[in-house]
């Protein structure tokens, strides 16, 4: 049985910014791998992983998609001060400037380095630079090597990334780096483990997306190249935490949420609920007017368009290195897909529309 601590803390130190994913695409891939039976890597560098349903003749198919890069820092200059040598970055991913100093850092060169985030204190800045954010020429990476040295094991457009340990707080919270969305590749993992147990009949493809963070670019491409009937997305949410608005966050422990809007089947989102209503899984309405920011945008429109669904898990402090996330949320996900997969038969997408006009008049 999955230890959901153990794979949050595998999946979160492992070291993967965006557009360099081959390390926590090995982790996923032991991860999932009892439970599927056949990996594929695609070009653009996603995982896929395929379990087989028990169907008769040409089987219909579920594409689960859970991103598994980070945000991170590269490379943009070597610089040279009385000997030593220090880095110069830009951001890949929505990184939050404000997070970033004093942070410990690993730089992913020739080999990897340690490496610290450091500017001059306060009092040394400019006068009109005293009290505000650090830019980034403000920030030098400094791994204590001199210039000549650094060189010759880092260059311009190498991936640095976020050194932080998963740690547990209280009431069974965790606290770490890249939970977002290290946590949904884990529930996908939960959900496989549980469908090892229970009949399905459509196949599942669940797919580590690759990079999210900056293009959605997995999601286009695998649901292009997989042609799956329909499909969701697991990411996280905002969560709720002091000074956070009360509309568009979520509690942590509070069970993940349903996304509806735009980039929602309704016909999903009504299967969905009923799913967690099945479970007895609280699942509470999130809603986008327009662009979800999720891999649910790039599924959606793939080919002649896909139903899809998006889940998400409420996360505090997102795109720092210290987002925070309930390991009971990260499960009652699991859960959830498990038994929306188990629920689906040869009638669910002749059915879709005539599903989604009966549960809103149910809800009327």
């Amino acid at each position: 049985m999955i230890d959901t601590f153990d794979l949050l803390k595998t999946l979160s130190e492992t070291d993967s910014p965006s557009g360099y994913e081959q390390a926590v695409s090995d982790a996923v891939t032991e991860a999932w791998s009892p439970f599927v039976d056949s990996f594929s890597t695609d070009r653009v560098g996603s995982l896929i992983a395929i379990k087989k349903g028990n169907g008769e003749g040409a089987r219909r198919r579920i594409l689960l998609a859970a991103h598994m890069d980070e945000i991170g820092l590269m490379v943009t200059q070597i610089v040279d001060h009385n000997g030593s040598g220090f880095l110069r970055v830009t951001t890949v991913g929505g990184v939050d400037k404000r997070h970033l100093y004093g942070q410990l850092v690993t730089v992913h060169g020739k080999r990897p380095l340690t490496a610290i985030i450091g500017g001059l204190p306060p009092s040394m800045m400019p006068a009109e630079k005293q009290g505000k954010p650090y830019a980034f020429e403000d920030l030098a990476v400094d791994p204590g090597l001199p210039y000549d040295e650094l060189k010759e094991i880092v260059s311009i457009g190498t991936f640095i990334s976020s050194r932080q340990p998963l740690r547990k707080l209280l009431n069974g919270r965790v606290t770490g780096k890249a939970l977002d969305n290290r946590a949904s590749i884990a529930a996908v993992a939960i959900c496989l483990e549980l469908l090892n147990g229970r009949s399905h009949s459509w196949d599942v493809v669940a797919v580590a997306t690759a990079q999210e963070e900056t293009r959605l670019l997995g999601a286009f491409t695998s649901a292009y190249s997989q042609r799956p009937d329909i499909a969701i997305a697991i990411d996280v949410t905002f969560g709720k935490g002091p000074g956070a608005t009360d509309s568009g966050t979520f509690e942590l422990d509070g069970g993940p949420t349903l996304d509806y809007g735009p980039n929602v089947h309704p016909g999903i989102y009504a299967a969905l609920r009923k799913a967690a209503g099945a479970v007895e899984i609280k699942a509470d309405i999130s809603i986008h007017s327009r662009y979800s920011g999720t891999d649910t945008y790039g599924l959606q429109i793939a080919r002649a368009g896909i139903p899809t669904g998006l889940i998400g898990i409420p996360l505090r402090y997102m795109h720092t290195m210290v987002e925070s996330i309930s390991m009971k949320d990260v499960e009652r996900t699991g859960r959830l897909l498990a038994e929306f997969i188990a629920r689906l038969d040869d009638t669910f997408i002749d059915n879709l529309i005539a599903d989604m006009m009966d549960d809103d008049k149910k809800d009327e």
